[in-house]
């Protein structure tokens, strides 16, 4: 039986906020707890910090970087898919998705959880860790309203709900 797949996304290294740094190493520890395998974009803030959580957690981590170059990636990372492709990964880690937390973030985030919200796949945001989180949290994208995101209150509610909802 094939294992579940949770993806986290979030702010990168160079905008990550302390706040959103230690929600994301949470929701990676719950979601190694859970069983499930963490998805992540591979490199530095929110995907270092989730991945972090769950090597801590002893869980599988797989990071799909935008690069060609494995190295690149962040070192909690067990699986490292290289795709050379740049943004155009973040089609990869959505479609790669049973469920999508979101902790902060900005634009490449964004372009995650639209493409996971096209393909309606459950999003779980996590509040007050500010960006893409707080702004479409317990919202939609858009008019279409087709995937509400979910707005949970703490790592261990967006995990479960990441769990209920894929």
């Amino acid at each position: 039986m094939r294992r579940k797949q949770i993806l986290v996304v979030g702010y990168n290294g160079d905008t990550c906020t302390e706040n959103a740094s230690k929600v994301a190493y949470e929701v990676g520890l719950e979601i190694a707890r859970a069983g499930f395998v963490l998805i992540t974009g591979g490199l530095g803030g929110v995907m270092q910090a989730a991945s972090c959580g769950a090597k801590d957690g002893g869980g599988l981590v797989v990071g799909i970087i935008p690069q060609d170059d494995k190295t690149e990636a962040n070192p909690f990372c067990d699986i490292v898919i290289a795709t050379g492709i740049g943004y155009a990964r973040d089609f990869v880690t959505a479609s790669s998705a049973d469920a999508v937390i979101i902790v902060g973030g900005g634009a490449g985030t964004l372009i995650e959880v639209a493409a996971a919200y096209q393909k309606h796949i459950p999003i779980i945001a996590v509040k007050g860790t500010g960006g893409v989180a707080d702004r479409y949290g317990n919202g939609y994208i858009d008019d279409r309203q087709t995937e509400r995101i979910i707005l949970a209150e703490s790592p261990i509610e967006a995990v479960n709900s990441a769990i209920n909802s894929s």
